[in-house]
Formats: C-alpha cells, sequence, structure tokens
C-alpha cells in the first residue's frame, strides 16, 4: 500500500502539488472536503464547457487583475464561494490560473488517497453505457481490491477495446495496438 500512497504523492508535486496539498489541508480542518470536491467538479465542468474560461485559465494574456475579475464573476455566476472560491481567486491573483486543472486534479488525489479510494482513466472507442461503466468499475474494483474512480475518455482512433491506466500500471487492451502489433510482427517476418 505505501507503494501506491507514494505514487499519489508523486501526482501531487510541484508547484501543483503545493497548492493541492494546502487546500486540502484546509478543506480537512473544516470537514469541507465534499463541498470543496462538489464545487471544483463543478468549476472544471464549466471550464471543459467554456471555451473562454479555458482561455482565461490558460493564456498569459490577461493581466493579473483581468483575470480575478472575470474569475470572480465566474464563481458568482456559478454559486461557489467559501473555501473553493477564495481558494479559485487566490490562485488567479497569483497568477496559476494556468497551473489550476494539476491543482484541481492534485486536489482529488489526495481525497481519493484519504478514503483508499484508487483512480482509474478508462480510454475507449465510443462513449460506453452507464451500465458498461459499472461493468469496468467492478472489474477493477475486483483488480485493486478497493473502491475505483473511473474516469471515462473516448478516442474513436482506438477503434475497439480499452485503455486502462491505474496507478502505475496500463492494460492496453485495443484494436488499434493489436493492429499495430501484427502490422510490426509482418514488417520483421517480411
Amino acid at each position: 500500500m505505501a507503494e501506491g500512497g507514494s505514487q499519489d504523492r508523486t501526482l501531487v508535486s510541484g508547484v501543483a502539488g503545493r497548492y493541492a496539498t494546502a487546500l486540502f489541508e484546509l478543506a480537512s480542518e473544516a470537514n469541507a472536503i465534499d463541498a470543496v470536491a462538489a464545487d471544483l467538479a463543478r468549476f472544471t465542468a464549466a471550464a471543459a464547457e467554456s471555451a473562454d474560461l479555458r482561455r482565461l485559465i490558460e493564456s498569459p494574456a490577461f493581466s493579473a487583475e483581468d483575470q480575478v475579475k472575470a474569475i470572480r464573476a465566474v464563481l458568482a455566476n456559478l454559486g461557489i464561494s467559501g473555501i473553493a472560491g477564495n481558494f479559485i481567486g487566490l490562485v488567479a491573483s497569483k497568477r496559476r490560473l494556468f497551473a489550476l486543472p494539476g491543482m484541481i486534479q492534485g486536489f482529488k488525489n489526495l481525497v481519493a488517497e484519504a478514503r483508499g479510494i484508487v483512480s482509474a482513466e478508462v480510454t475507449v472507442a465510443e462513449a460506453p453505457s452507464a451500465q458498461r461503466v459499472e461493468e469496468i468499475r467492478a472489474a477493477l474494483k475486483s483488480v485493486a481490491g478497493k473502491d475505483v474512480d473511473v474516469a471515462i475518455k473516448v478516442d474513436p482512433a482506438l477503434i475497439g477495446g480499452l485503455v486502462v491506466k491505474m496507478g502505475s500500471r496500463m492494460v492496453d487492451a485495443s484494436l488499434k495496438t493489436k493492429l499495430n502489433s501484427i502490422r510490426l510482427a509482418m514488417k520483421e517476418v517480411g
């Protein structure tokens, strides 16, 4: 188990890790981990839907003043306040918005570690049904021996099958990889 913990610690290193750790400790002390996680998830979803918000987060062209003003407006619009709102505002004022996605992921990793949940990223060729996601989660839980937080990514280039990343392990059972292996084997023979 110590190995998994050190892996999670590696995932929250650097500037993003320091901010994520500070946020996690603050949320823990205030018994507000769930509320902060929900606010951060709402902010992440808004950023995924809005190209303008992503541009604000990623672009160094905006002044700190403009970023803070715009972020405060976004937070008010999303109803995000308290610890998460103050945190995102602080990040904007420190000109670190570009690192916010890493900070949010680091926070999620720390929450998962504290709750004994393993994170897994599953990439599939097409969006799976809710039942299929539950089957994947159950299969991964049986392998990990713990609850698994499954993030689904869709990549049509896989053709079929799936790719699973869990901790430092990766299983690639995609048709694309199998076809590439066959192609490589045929070149070696010919």
